[in-house]
């Protein structure tokens, strides 16, 4: 018998389709939510039943949880899958949810309350004797300038609800302040309707790494070992990888004793995710639990071999955790790049438009979780993350290979996305020896790598190329196709060289 009949999944994209999938597997009906804009999306094609939940605006339709609820009970839902970002990690959406007699898939709200708040979370871990980043202890109102005096420049300051990087800002000085503040609680606002911020210190050539944690009703904790997602942009994770290069046996052993000794302190069931910063000496220090699963969780299932989404629906309708969970069997390494439309030669800002090609790499030890396919629309209002692509291999070196070959296969058309970026970082000396840190893009990454032999000839064969195709393209108001490939590279330049 199937956990449930039939669950509703409160969330758009990717991660909506990842769900989808495992409830497939589990025999249960999925139902999807949707916006206006949404109301043809792939995640909307692919469930059993869709609800319409609001105009395209988060606040009015995702973040909704009068709308969310409603869905569920027209659907005749059983139970409710956040996904991450939105509601994943609300309070007041879980007890919503149970109040209706549903089940929601996650933490109890009480454990989303006292840890999805970072400033909370950062109070129980050091009361349960894990070494935490220095910070405020209170959150940061307009003319604290002396309690940030105390913290330290250059300073953090950052949303205490919510993830993925949303109301974080770097602040150099007193004199920054100001400025910084307001945009973090806009931010913060918009994305988690809550623009709490508190403020850390800048540790400087950090690694980020974070501890899986997947818990049931019945007492059981599995510590499924620990993920590298130091390669970021705007406090976003771009790259995610298991195990990380910068972690030694001892260091990871006090990693997850952390962790646990955090997970200990409340009442902590399904999914979760430890998150820390490991300094150049491997000292490690507690950031934040996010209470809900992770963009990055297929990592962590490719080297254990485990359904991380299934086990939480599982654990949600109250199955134990069999020993194959408790204590996993990790082989080889796994990589994940997000594919995100956003021009990483112009600051990795957001990029919008239609998507006129797509095609993915395939192959042994090969994943994408996509949220998106040609004839995509994609809107400003979302997230412009577009897939996730995860490669498997025996050791580092040959997912690194692997995950060459993948991305010269990746053709995505009629956006400008990060996959350039991307096939240049896996040549880099400092990744390919994991030698890196979360500085990495801003200290290597500058404007794009300069162009080798090869890649200039390419140049050559692009710009008369573009030539002769310029009154096509401008006719179908197309931009080109963003192709990981050498050609695709080297056209990208010719362009930025007009």
């Amino acid at each position: 018998m199937p956990p449930f009949d039939r669950l509703l999944i409160a969330n758009r994209g990717e991660i909506a389709i990842r769900v989808i999938r495992a409830c497939r597997e589990l025999g249960i009906s999925p139902v999807a939510v949707y916006s206006d804009a949404d109301v043809d999306a792939l995640h909307v094609r692919l469930a059993d039943r869709s609800e319409r939940i609001g105009p395209p605006a988060p606040g009015e339709s995702y973040l909704s949880i009068e709308a969310i609820v409603d869905a569920a009970a027209r659907s005749g839902a059983a139970a409710v899958h956040p996904g991450y970002g939105f509601l994943s990690e609300n309070a007041a959406f879980a007890r919503a949810v149970t109040g209706a007699g549903l089940v929601f898939v996650g933490p109890p709200a009480a454990t989303l309350e006292a840890l999805g708040d970072k400033l909370a979370a950062r109070r129980i871990a050091a009361a349960a004797g894990v070494p935490i980043v220095p910070g405020t202890e209170l959150a940061i109102e307009v003319g604290d300038t002396a309690d940030l005096a105390a913290v330290g420049f250059p300073l953090l300051l950052k949303a205490a609800a919510g993830g993925g990087g949303r109301g974080m800002r770097r602040v150099e000085s007193p004199e920054g302040v100001p400025d910084a503040l307001a945009a973090a609680r806009r931010e913060a606002l918009s994305a988690f309707g809550d623009g709490t911020i508190y403020a850390e210190r800048v540790i400087a050539t950090a690694r980020h790494v974070e501890v899986q944690l997947l818990g049931d009703r019945h007492g059981g904790l599995a510590l499924l070992g620990e993920r590298d997602c130091s390669i970021q942009r705007r406090h976003q994770k771009l790259v995610e990888e298991s195990p990380s290069p910068a972690v030694d046996p001892s260091t990871r052993a006090a990693l997850l004793e952390s962790a646990r000794r955090v997970a200990a302190s409340v009442d902590f069931h399904n999914a979760a995710t430890v998150e820390f910063l490991l300094d150049a000496d491997r000292n490690h220090y507690f950031l934040e639990m996010n209470t809900r699963l992770q963009v990055e969780h297929g990592v962590t299932e490719q080297v254990t071999g485990l359904d991380l989404v299934g086990w939480q629906i599982r654990v949600a309708a109250g199955e134990r955790l069999p020993d194959g969970v408790l204590q996993p069997a990790f082989r080889g390494h796994a990589i994940e790049v997000r594919l995100y439309a956003e021009d990483p030669y112009a600051g990795f800002q957001p990029t919008a438009g239609r998507i006129t090609a797509w095609r993915m790499p395939q192959g042994p030890g090969v994943r994408v979780d996509a949220g998106v396919e040609a004839d995509t629309d994609l809107r400003p209002e979302y997230d412009p993350l577009l897939a996730k692509l995860m490669v498997h291999a025996e050791d580092r070196p040959a997912a690194i290979d692997r995950l060459r070959r993948a991305l010269d296969e990746t053709v995505i058309g009629g956006v400008q996305t990060d996959a350039g970026f991307l096939r240049w970082l896996v040549d880099d000396d400092a990744f390919r020896a994991g030698d890196y840190d979360t500085g990495l893009i801003a200290d290597r990454w500058g404007h794009g790598p300069p162009l080798d032999g090869d890649d200039a000839r390419l140049v050559a064969i692009a710009a008369l190329a573009g030539r002769a195709a310029a009154q096509d393209l401008a006719a179908a108001a197309s931009t080109p196709t963003d192709d990981a490939s050498a050609w695709g590279r080297a056209a990208r330049h010719e362009a930025l060289r007009r």
